[in-house]
């Protein structure tokens, strides 16, 4: 029976696992609308070429060159279930069964460290109270030196990380034999590592201990039965909203995710002041619903005009936190609105490598208050 298992598990790698693998990273890189149409097109075309380019090409189609390996047969009963493709080599690991949370003895002080990081953590933010006890008393201290790798890009990942001292550089590679690329730096409360828990997934990205650091591990178990559906939920709300906004449509949906975790979200009414000019800002804002305006004092004394208009999938705010001067403009909600946002440290972690783009975007602001002037509004 164990060699008939091992047989299964060798064809299954051979044979299946990677086809998933790749078909798993392209569903997350293209997020199409009809995953089930989506897929089938991908395997009977790219997946066809995948296949091929994995076989030998001295590989004879003689049955004497490979071992069939018979399926055992299912008790009847069984059949009319629904067969899981990936039931055992690949997709066992995230299955919901009977539930044990593991207990990792700490003292109060260790609880009231993780309590404060999970509080920063994006990922831990719909958890009940109840439900953030379980995942502090899972949760397992590790210590890393410097350059030591946590996790590598392929791997397969069995825990979700919280940062609680030092800092960790992320590396990916776009291409199979490309070079890893630098992505960002993770600081204390941030967390990483759980795309391969949310999706069943190689690790997306490599993460390397910049400095000697102490992360907070998550066992898989307990993040697909505590954290897993509230997380996924929010994630995905917020990366479909994130591609309609047109500087993040360039991002690589690992980045995007990280983003999308990052996210806050605010309703305005119609009439509201979103920011007030002069003021102090530390928020940058995305439009997920509705229509909003600017306006702004062009002469003394006079009544401020509009200057600028925007609309769902733009952005604003931007100016104070590039330039650290004061807002510019008022915005004021035009219609019912709906917001999402980064505060100042997000904004400046996560968008850092938009910067030269979004410096570059405002002129815009510029040529619309040249216009109104030259119209004497």
């Amino acid at each position: 029976m164990n060699q008939q298992a091992d047989k299964l598990r060798s064809y299954a790698q051979d044979n299946v696992v990677f086809l998933l693998q790749r078909l798993m990273e392209d569903i997350l890189s293209q997020q199409p609308k009809n995953v089930i149409d989506w897929s089938i097109a991908w395997l009977d075309k790219k997946g066809r070429d995948i296949v091929k380019s994995r076989q030998r090409p001295n590989a004879q189609s003689s049955s004497s060159d490979e071992e069939v390996i018979e399926l055992p047969k299912r008790p009847a009963a069984a059949r009319k279930q629904r067969a899981s493709i990936s039931a055992e080599a690949y997709g066992q690991y995230n299955r919901k069964e009977s539930f044990q949370p593991r207990v990792i003895v700490k003292s109060q002080q260790q609880k009231e460290i993780i309590s404060k990081r999970l509080s920063q953590s994006f990922m831990f933010a719909s958890l009940d109270s109840r439900e953030k006890d379980i995942v502090i008393d899972a949760m397992e201290e590790r210590s890393y030196n410097v350059d030591d790798w946590v996790i590598k890009q392929g791997d397969n990942g069995d825990n979700l990380y919280v940062v609680d001292q030092g800092e960790l550089n992320c590396f990916k590679r776009f291409t199979k034999d490309g070079e890893n690329k630098f992505l960002k730096v993770y600081y204390p409360g941030e967390s990483f590592g759980e795309l391969a828990l949310l999706y069943n997934a190689p690790r997306a990205a490599s993460i390397q201990s910049k400095t000697n650091s102490v992360l907070f591990a998550l066992d898989r178990q307990t993040f697909n039965h505590i954290v897993k559906d509230a997380a996924m939920k929010k994630r995905e709300k917020y990366v479909n909203v994130l591609k309609q906004i047109e500087l993040l449509s360039m991002m690589d949906p690992y980045e995007r995710s990280h983003v999308a975790d990052a996210i806050k979200s605010a309703s305005f009414q119609k009439g509201e002041y979103v920011i007030r000019e002069g003021e102090q800002g530390d928020i940058f804002y995305m439009i997920e619903e509705g229509n909003l305006i600017a306006t702004k004092t062009l002469v003394q004394g006079q009544d401020p005009v509009k200057v600028f208009q925007y609309k769902e999938g733009d952005y604003f705010g931007e100016l104070a936190l590039l330039k650290d001067i004061p807002r510019q403009a008022n915005i004021v909600a035009e219609t019912e609105v709906k917001l999402i946002y980064l505060d100042r440290h997000s904004f400046k972690r996560m968008l850092g490598p938009l910067e030269d783009i979004l410096r570059r975007n405002t002129d815009k602001y510029q040529k619309y208050e040249q216009y109104w002037i030259t119209q004497g509004k």
